[in-house]
């Protein structure tokens, strides 16, 4: 019984991990834009939204290590220099995003402030949390969750049965792509790698003394976590799509959540859920903040004035990026997110499959190519697109975006071929 509970207590702790209130925002306008081919999209979206970060929790297991641990293998120097640009993407792009969801969620519908007083008010509370590590945050989290997972389920059931019944086709050319790419945007593969240590540590082992024991539960623990994201995100995209002909063409992300929620659960329903969000977007950006300082913390020999300094820092980007409004933030995300998440997944793959297949040379190599056949898919964001027509038509999938995934494949298979017929 014990077991059981401790894997259902690791379950939920992991799906807390994961489930940012900032990612609500994404779903629901995937469905929208998808119709009638949302199935499509919810399998790319869980691609990169729920099974990658699953594995990076798996990785974690295998590691029992920290951030850096993850790119040890291709050198000191890359993992450290990974390290540096993980937290400083992480600081800059995911935890101002709360700060603009709460000011379009929670405070324009009801105040008419401009977004840069949110912002401003929204992080001084951040940094005067994250340098009391105040153990309020932490609680009302455990009690933010499970409630707003309960009116979010609420919404996708009202919402399935009482749907209009017109379906608008999908303004999606590859609905598969769009899905994984909007996937990205959940920052979920880069909260695995992050946070996920700490989930590893934090777990009681006390009833699970061998390795293969922890390793089980972290893995029912993993699908417990896996199966809850795929309901409310599926769910919500499916919402999205049943209620697809009741928005117009160019409605925001926000827009949409909220009209949803109104459509659902009334005005009243969709306040209170708005007041639910802005906090759990607000712990989570104490949550990003206070892991980054303590990650310079870490480096500069647990100097608190180095955790003030790193905490006063990432505020005051919050409060510069979080005065701009979600669609920007999350448009200036994209190239940053195409940079950096491929190598974040290869890097999870290869701490996750057995180690007779990820030798130091292959860590690199793959990594390597990794990198070279992202580039394009980077400068696709920055310049115009018409310029890089010519490599793109000779790289595979570089059309969609993913023109490193087969590179990597291939040279991944090559390199354990080769290491294979040496030893």
């Amino acid at each position: 019984m014990n077991k059981t509970r401790d894997i259902w207590i690791a379950g939920f702790a992991l799906f807390s991990l994961f489930f940012g209130a900032g990612n609500l925002i994404l779903p629901p306008t995937l469905g929208v834009k998808s119709g009638s081919d949302w199935w499509i999209v919810v399998l790319g979206f869980i691609l990169t939204a729920i099974i990658i970060p699953i594995f990076a929790i798996f990785a974690h297991a295998r590691l029992q290590g920290t951030l850096y641990d993850f790119g040890k293998k291709v050198s000191p120097v890359f993992s450290t220099i990974f390290c540096f640009l993980i937290y400083i993407i992480a600081a800059a792009i995911p935890s101002p995003r709360t700060a603009a969801v709460t000011h379009e969620m929670a405070i324009q519908p009801f105040f008419d402030s401009p977004p840069i007083l949110t912002s401003i008010i929204y992080f001084v509370l951040v940094f005067i949390f994250a340098v009391n590590r105040s153990k309020i945050i932490s609680l009302i989290g455990k009690f933010l969750t499970p409630i707003i997972v309960i009116i979010l389920l609420v919404i996708i059931s009202i919402a399935f049965f009482t749907s209009p019944g017109t379906v608008n086709p999908s303004s999606f050319k590859n609905p598969f792509v769009d899905g994984i790419l909007e996937g990205y945007q959940t920052f979920d593969a880069i909260a695995g790698v992050v946070v996920g240590a700490v989930i590893i540590i934090s777990l009681d082992y006390s009833n699970h003394t061998t390795f293969l024991e922890k390793r089980t539960l972290i893995r029912k623990a993993g699908y417990i976590s896996g199966i809850g994201l795929l309901l409310i995100y599926g769910g919500l995209i499916l919402s999205g799509s049943l209620f697809s002909a009741t928005f117009t063409e160019n409605a925001t992300r926000i827009e949409i959540l909220s009209g949803l929620s109104t459509k659902t659960l009334g005005n009243l329903g969709t306040t209170f859920l708005s007041v639910l969000v802005a906090l759990a977007c607000f712990t989570t950006a104490v949550g990003i903040v206070t892991g980054t300082a303590d990650y310079i913390k870490g480096i500069c020999n647990n100097s608190k004035t180095a955790y003030v300094i790193t905490a006063a820092i990432a505020s005051i980007v919050g409060i510069i990026v979080g005065s701009y409004n979600v669609g920007f933030i999350i448009d200036v995300a994209v190239p940053a997110l195409m940079f950096v998440y491929p190598i974040t997944i290869m890097l999870i793959l290869l701490n996750v499959v057995p180690e007779k297949y990820a030798s130091k040379l292959v860590f690199r190599g793959v990594v390597i190519v990794t990198f070279i056949f992202s580039i394009p898919d980077f400068l696709g964001f920055i310049i115009p697109r018409e310029n890089l027509t010519g490599i793109k038509s000779f790289i595979p999938l570089a059309e969609h975006s993913l023109g490193w995934v087969l590179p990597a494949l291939v040279v991944f298979v090559l390199l354990n071929l080769i290491t294979n017929k040496t030893n």
